[in-house]
């Protein structure tokens, strides 16, 4: 099984990029460093195993092939769908947000 390159969308970069700067500015440059660290972990995990993701989501949100996955150490959930050739990474959002009413609202989905 060869390995689908990650493609995240513009809303999923500006997901990371703001829970890092969340923890830069809590005074954690450790804890932002890990987060980008346990980011790219998945990312590699997704690509080597796209439906590794729980499909939870999909049904309560309606959104056919939707899966999610759970970062190690944060509690910041993967959002992708895997395309033929691709992952296509919709969002990264904290697990404790209100994660339907954000997956609608986003203008990328």
């Amino acid at each position: 099984m060869n390995s689908k390159s990650i493609i995240p969308r513009e809303q999923a970069r500006r997901d990371i990029e703001d829970a890092t700067a969340y923890y830069q500015s809590e005074g954690s440059e450790q804890a932002a460093v890990g987060f980008i660290n346990a980011v790219e972990r998945a990312f590699a995990d997704i690509c080597r195993h796209p439906a590794i993701g729980s499909p939870r989501y999909a049904h309560e949100l309606n959104l056919p092939g939707l899966r999610s996955l759970q970062l190690t150490r944060y509690p910041h959930v993967i959002f992708y769908v895997e395309r033929e050739d691709h992952i296509d990474v919709w969002r990264v959002l904290h697990g404790g947000r209100d994660i339907p009413a954000l997956m609608q609202e986003s203008d990328d989905v």
